[in-house]
């Protein structure tokens, strides 16, 4: 675990992600910007975070603990992105790439998880 949170592959994507979430969530309905908007961003938040904070621990196990926080708040994500695209809070295309972009998130969290 000698590498900084910063070098991995996951923190960079979650990253991604959580602006991308920023920008869509601007967009969303002024009644949504306390409800799905909020939860979204915080959730968004949460995944970077949680990477960075396992990585800065000092061991596997505590790293894998964190991870496995960042991966329930990317399920809450796509649960969220899945409830304002059939709202349709959000355009098709916008939550169909947004959706993509966790799922592919998804993916590498879960190597990083089996690679420690």
């Amino acid at each position: 675990m000698g590498e900084s949170y910063k070098d991995l592959v996951a923190w960079q994507k979650a990253m991604h992600l959580v602006t991308e979430i920023y920008l869509a969530t601007q967009a969303l309905p002024r009644d949504e910007r306390y409800g799905l908007a909020n939860q979204l961003r915080r959730d968004s938040v949460s995944v970077s975070s949680s990477i960075a904070e396992g990585q800065a621990r000092s061991s596997s196990r505590e790293f894998r603990h964190f991870l496995g926080h960042a991966r329930g708040a990317l399920a809450e994500i796509e649960t969220q992105l899945m409830m304002a695209h059939n709202l349709g809070c959000l355009p098709p295309k916008q939550s169909h790439s947004l959706m993509e972009e966790a799922a592919e998130l998804g993916r590498v969290l879960n190597g990083l998880v089996a690679s420690t």
